[in-house]
């Protein structure tokens, strides 16, 4: 699992929960926060994906308005304020199915 202080750049999807997060914002600091302690909780790894290391394209021109952006499986699941009951339950389900 990485640190909040140490985002890579790994493709979408390439660990189970991932933030898209910029430099200086706010939400992204307490999105990370939410994302270490739930994944922790229930022993599942994540990333930190600075938006700036993405591909060109829709989405990272939609998701620049909308950081932090959770990804679970590639999928994007919440933006902007991270809720830790919402992704606690998509993590649930995740292990569950």
């Amino acid at each position: 699992m990485n640190s909040p202080a140490d985002p890579v750049p790994s493709p979408i999807g390439s660990v189970p929960v991932q933030l898209i997060t910029t430099p200086g914002c706010h939400l992204c600091i307490d999105g990370l926060a939410v994302v270490e302690r739930v994944a922790g909780e229930h022993g599942v790894d994540w990333a930190e994906l600075l938006l700036s290391s993405l591909p060109e394209g829709s989405e990272r021109d939609r998701w620049s308005v909308e950081v932090p952006v959770l990804l679970i499986d590639g999928v994007q699941r919440d933006f902007w304020q991270i809720d830790p009951r919402r992704l606690t339950r998509l993590l649930r389900e995740r292990n569950q199915g």
